[in-house]
């Protein structure tokens, strides 16, 4: 664990909680249809109890996404988390916004963070 990429972790993370609250407020106000609400299938890169809870918390505490379901890992396939998004375009989108999330966690829990998605 990296304690100066972790403080800029959790920086970075209270961004995403203040401005997902604004997303959510504003979207509240506007006249037409609420988001765009999808269930999303994020295969994860973090292997260790301690990052996949992580992740999984830094997700539901950011407003407009919520963890519903996960799915454990075995051999041959990576622990998985499914996760309710209200807004976003495409999957691809939202899963994009995932993925940042998870590089960033890893490289303040390992110093660095895999390249790609799994």
């Amino acid at each position: 664990m990296r304690p100066f990429r972790l403080a800029a972790y959790v920086l970075w993370a209270a961004k995403e909680v203040l401005t997902g609250t604004w997303d959510v407020i504003s979207n509240l106000f506007r006249p037409g249809p609420y988001g765009k609400p999808m269930i999303v299938e994020l295969p994860l890169r973090c292997v260790t109890d301690v990052e996949i809870t992580m992740m999984a918390s830094s997700i539901t505490i950011t407003p407009g996404t919520l963890v519903v379901a996960t799915g454990a890992g075995t051999q041959d396939a990576p622990a998985t988390l499914f996760v309710h998004a209200l807004f976003g375009d495409s999957e691809d989108e939202v899963l994009d916004g995932l993925y940042d999330m998870e590089d960033r966690l890893l490289r303040a829990m390992r110093g660095r963070a895999p390249g790609g998605r799994p």
